[in-house]
């Protein structure tokens, strides 16, 4: 019988993939929400196509931008730390062997093995690669699988800019007379989407994560129309 234990998802690999998958659906949300009150707000002072469009590319790079930045600079803060953990475990294996043998058995220990098996997985985990084993058991840290901030930055810039063009697109290409309607119903009918995979990634219930999307969504356009509209009356 092949054994496919090795294609399963599991531990930190499912976890790593599962985080990937959040922060895309909240990238995506937090570019639909955002530039849908930009664009919304625009058109509650002006019909204009040619304003539009520069408002709502301004708020799309400007959004992906800052969201690219900030998950760069927070994953690269995240990896410095990795690799400062490693370097003390790396330190204390060289110096102080047996006081590192004797910390892995116990905290094998406590995770239910009895103290001559833990003893015992201590000893064979240390020959094997003992770097490996201290990170993974007392840091939950993979050595070859660091955090990339490339990597995040990226993602979130691709998220952010997939959801942002919803509502942009939604304002800029039908009709007049029908543009806000379109925009409101396509925006709302997206959060509803990624609330309710929002809430499928975290195991939680659907209808609250999507109502909460959906009226977080809804409050951010309403607000931003009112002010459009009565700066559009004022002239400003």
């Amino acid at each position: 019988m092949t054994d496919t234990t090795h294609d399963e998802p599991h531990g930190d690999a499912l976890g790593t993939r599962l985080n990937w998958l959040r922060a895309a659906v909240l990238g995506a949300n937090d570019g639909i929400v955002s530039t849908a009150g930009i664009v919304v707000g625009v058109a509650g002072a002006t019909d204009s196509r040619a304003t539009l469009i520069t408002a709502g590319l301004a708020g799309l790079l400007a959004g992906s931008m800052s969201m690219a930045a900030g998950e760069y600079v927070s994953v690269s803060t995240q990896r410095d730390s990795e690799k400062a953990a490693l370097a003390v475990e790396r330190r204390e294996l060289r110096e102080q062997p047996q006081a590192e043998l004797d910390e892995l058995t116990g905290m094998l220990a406590e995770r239910g093995l009895s103290q001559d098996v833990a003893r015992e997985a201590a000893e064979q985990l240390t020959r094997r690669d003992a770097l490996r084993a201290h990170a993974s058991v007392e840091l939950g840290i993979d050595p070859d699988s660091l955090t990339n901030p490339w990597h995040a930055a990226g993602a979130s810039f691709l998220a952010f800019t997939v959801g942002a063009l919803l509502p942009l697109l939604a304002i800029v290409l039908p009709p007049v007379s029908s543009r806000l309607l379109i925009t409101v119903l396509s925006v709302l009918a997206a959060l509803a989407l990624t609330g309710w995979w929002s809430a499928r990634l975290g195991a939680a219930p659907a209808g609250r994560a999507i109502l909460r999307n959906m009226g977080g969504g809804a409050l951010a356009m309403g607000v931003t129309y009112a002010a459009g509209t009565l700066l559009g009356a004022a002239g400003v």
